[in-house]
C-alpha cells in the first residue's frame, strides 16, 4: 500500500485495486473507503507511521458496498473501534447479509472487470460487528461539516462525501481517472449508467475544488468544471 499527501489534511492510501483517503482533523481522523480484504492492518499502520493510533480514527465513511471499498472496513473497525457508516440502501450487503446485485456490464468493460479481479487480494471479508445507515443530506462530524451526498448509478446505494468548508469531494467510484492517462471519466461497473451520468451532473453543481475519485489519481483543482464535462 502506497500512502500519499495530497493536502496538509488528507492522505491517499493506495492499494493494488482501489483506494481510501485519509483525513485529519488536528487529532480526529475520518478514512474514507476501507480497500479490500486484508487493508485494516496496513491501514493501521499507515496510521501510525504518521504520527496517529489508530483509535483516533473516528469513524470509516464506505462509499458503497464493492469490495474492494469496504473489504477492509472490519478488520480497521475492531482494531481501532471507528464507527462505520454506508448508505441504508448498500447496508444489507456490507453488512454480509445478501450478495449485492451485479454491475450491469457493457462488451468493453468486462476484460477490466475481469483483470481487477485477478489483482483482488485473496481472503474472506470480514463485515463490520456494527454499521450506522446514512441517507442523502445527512452532515457528519469532520471537516468542518461532511454532506453525504446519495449519487445512484454505480450502485444504488452509492454515496459522495463533500467538505463545503474545503471544498473537497470524495467522489467514490461514481467517477474514475483512467488507468492509462488519468483523464477524469464517469465510473465503469454501473448499475445504471444513465442514473450515474445524472449524478455527476449533480456532483459538478456542488462547485468542489478538489475531487478524489475511488480509482486513479484525484483533481486537486478546478474539479466542478472537469465533473461538468462528463456529465
Amino acid at each position: 500500500m502506497d500512502v500519499i499527501r495530497l493536502l496538509p489534511r488528507l492522505h491517499l492510501l493506495r492499494f493494488p485495486v482501489g483506494q481510501a483517503y485519509l483525513w485529519c482533523d488536528d487529532e480526529e481522523l475520518t478514512l474514507i473507503d476501507a480497500g479490500p480484504a486484508g487493508a485494516g492492518r496496513p491501514i493501521a499502520d499507515a496510521v501510525t507511521a504518521l504520527g496517529h493510533d489508530p483509535g483516533d480514527v473516528r469513524r470509516v465513511v464506505l462509499t458503497h458496498f464493492h469490495e474492494d471499498h469496504v473489504g477492509g472496513a472490519g478488520e480497521f473497525a475492531a482494531l481501532s473501534g471507528a464507527q462505520v457508516l454506508a448508505h441504508h440502501l448498500d447496508a444489507p450487503f456490507v453488512r454480509g447479509e445478501r450478495p449485492g446485485p451485479p454491475p450491469r456490464m457493457e462488451e468493453w468493460e468486462r476484460p477490466l472487470h475481469a483483470a481487477a479481479l485477478a489483482r483482488m487480494p485473496p481472503g474472506p471479508l470480514v463485515p463490520p460487528a456494527s454499521l450506522t445507515e446514512l441517507s442523502d443530506g445527512d452532515v457528519l462530524d469532520f471537516g468542518g461539516g461532511a454532506r453525504v451526498v446519495h449519487v445512484p448509478g454505480h450502485t444504488d446505494g452509492s454515496i459522495a462525501v463533500f467538505l463545503p468548508a474545503h471544498g473537497v469531494l470524495f467522489t467514490g467510484d461514481t467517477v474514475a481517472a483512467a488507468p492509462d492517462d488519468g483523464t477524469p471519466i464517469p465510473g465503469v461497473f454501473n448499475l445504471d449508467r444513465a442514473q450515474l451520468l445524472a449524478s455527476i451532473r449533480r456532483l459538478a453543481d456542488l462547485g468542489a475544488q478538489v475531487a478524489c475519485f475511488g480509482h486513479g489519481d484525484p483533481v486537486l483543482s478546478g474539479a466542478a468544471a472537469v465533473l461538468r464535462s462528463l456529465g
